[in-house]
């Protein structure tokens, strides 16, 4: 009796021990294919991201970047606007402050765009990712984490809705040359069923810099 009360227990609280290797092969196909479609709903999109940086707490640049995808499917991302709170100098400092300031809009560049290969994984990376990652249903959800995702030492983490397989939540830590990253994304869906990126939040430590952008201005294209 005691034998068969133990295999009920773990037959019910099995699915919070982990999932088997057979078990997450099977949901990143399921993952993928949720994704690949999302992806194609939201290439019907433009959209706009409002990105503040801040360093040391101190609000110093807004960007404002256009996306939309090309013909071929790849995503196209165009700074349209960008506003400093810095007071420009005179004279050489000037020259020299905007050479800084250049600098400093590629970093954030760099950093906005490697945020971005952490949210596009390939049906591969997937696989890949998923083949190596630790899963377990956590609050409803279910969560994946895994390490050396992209690179080695790397840390990707996934809150999946097990309803429509799609991405609520999304964090990873990664570099940024020998610089450490970290990154924080929520998601939201459109009255239609398109899952998109709402808010996304880096921090950059070496910089003292944290970049807080917001996903706006979804408008569906005219064809």
């Amino acid at each position: 009796m005691k034998a068969i009360a133990l295999i009920l227990v773990f037959v019910l609280f099995a699915p919070f021990y982990g999932f088997s290797q057979t078990d997450k092969e099977a949901l990143s196909l399921k993952i993928s294919k949720a994704e690949d479609a999302n992806l194609q709903k939201l290439k019907e999109y433009v959209w706009k991201r409002k990105s503040q940086v801040f360093i040391e707490s101190q609000l110093k640049l807004t960007t404002i970047t256009e996306f939309s995808f090309t013909p071929d499917g790849k995503l196209d991302t165009k700074i349209v606007d960008a506003e400093s709170t810095v007071k420009k100098k005179p004279g050489l400092r000037g020259a020299a402050q905007a050479n800084a300031a250049e600098d400093k809009m590629d970093y954030i560049e760099k950093a906005l765009g490697l945020a971005l290969q952490y949210t596009f994984l390939t049906k591969g990376e997937m696989l890949d990712f998923f083949s190596k990652a630790t899963v377990t249903e956590k609050n409803g959800q279910i969560e994946a984490v895994a390490s050396d995702v992209k690179v080695p030492g790397d840390r990707l983490l996934l809150r999946i809705d097990p309803t429509t397989y799609l991405c609520g939540y999304r964090e990873f830590s990664s570099l940024l040359g020998k610089d450490k990253l970290e990154g924080e994304l929520n998601y939201e869906m459109f009255s239609n069923g398109t899952n998109h990126i709402s808010t996304t939040t880096l921090d950059l430590p070496a910089k003292k810099m944290t970049i807080d952008a917001q996903n706006q201005d979804y408008t569906i294209r005219v064809k």
